[in-house]
């Protein structure tokens, strides 16, 4: 777990600074747009997923006046419908790929996963499939320069607030509970004053599979053609993201 939460810091670090931030921001308003439609309408303080959703979009930077545009046009008359729809199946080797998905056109987006699964190697298979292969938790990333006082006593209320792992970085420190435990998390760390820089729920892989270094480069080139298609909000994978692999994924951006 370790290798893809630092792996997927990384990207979150560096995709702020280059062409993906619009995809970053498409995904935030798409995540913002549902969270006022099925969430609970378009004031934060009585709609916790909301809340969350523009914490998201803070994590990516997203300025303060496309958030709120992106609040007041979700609760309008002319707000886009979109639909959450799922995909599982594998990519080459054998390595188990689950895709999350929010779009306004169905046959479109099954249509272009089924194309990238096709195209590289890998095949789509029937929903509920891989379900087994990942567990539902609640992964929150926090700044450390935003934690006050002894660090040892934070990770101890992060515990209180339902923390199952904390994994600590240089600068960051990435915290996973129960699926059930999201919202108590999230309680905590309001409770704490402490704003995460990103906190959602995740698919975490049960077990993970080491590949070669070229054959798992060719997993996360996979993994980031689903992540380009305007549909996708999420891709999980149970590919083990080594240090090695890593160190080579870097030496290439």
């Amino acid at each position: 777990m370790a290798g893809h939460s630092k792996w997927a810091n990384i990207k979150h670090r560096k995709g702020a600074q280059d062409k993906k931030r619009a995809k970053q921001f498409t995904r935030a308003i798409k995540e913002i747009t549902v969270a006022v439609k099925e969430g609970g309408g378009p004031d934060p303080e009585a709609n916790p997923t909301l809340r969350n959703a523009i914490q998201n979009a803070k994590g990516v930077n997203m300025p303060k006046d496309t958030i709120e545009r992106a609040i007041k046009k979700a609760s309008g008359a002319d707000a886009d419908t979109y639909e959450t729809v799922t995909f599982e199946g594998y990519g080459p080797n054998g390595i188990a790929i689950f895709v999350e998905c929010t779009t306004d056109n169905t046959n479109r987006t099954v249509a272009s996963v089924r194309s990238i699964f096709s195209k590289n190697g890998g095949s789509l298979g029937t929903n509920g499939s891989l379900e087994f292969l990942f567990d539902k938790k609640g992964v929150f990333v926090i700044e450390k320069e935003k934690i006050e006082g002894d660090i040892e006593e934070f990770e101890l209320e992060l515990i209180e607030g339902g923390a199952t792992k904390i994994e600590k970085e240089e600068d960051l420190i990435t915290v996973y509970t129960e699926f059930t435990d999201f919202g108590l998390m999230s309680s905590k760390l309001e409770e704490l004053e402490i704003e995460p820089k990103n906190s959602e729920v995740q698919r975490i892989p049960v077990n993970t599979v080491e590949l070669p270094v070229e054959d798992a480069k060719k997993i996360l080139d996979l993994v980031e053609k689903f992540e380009d298609d305007d549909d996708v909000q999420n891709v999980y994978h149970n590919l083990e993201i080594t240090d090695e692999l890593i160190e080579e994924m870097e030496k290439e951006d």
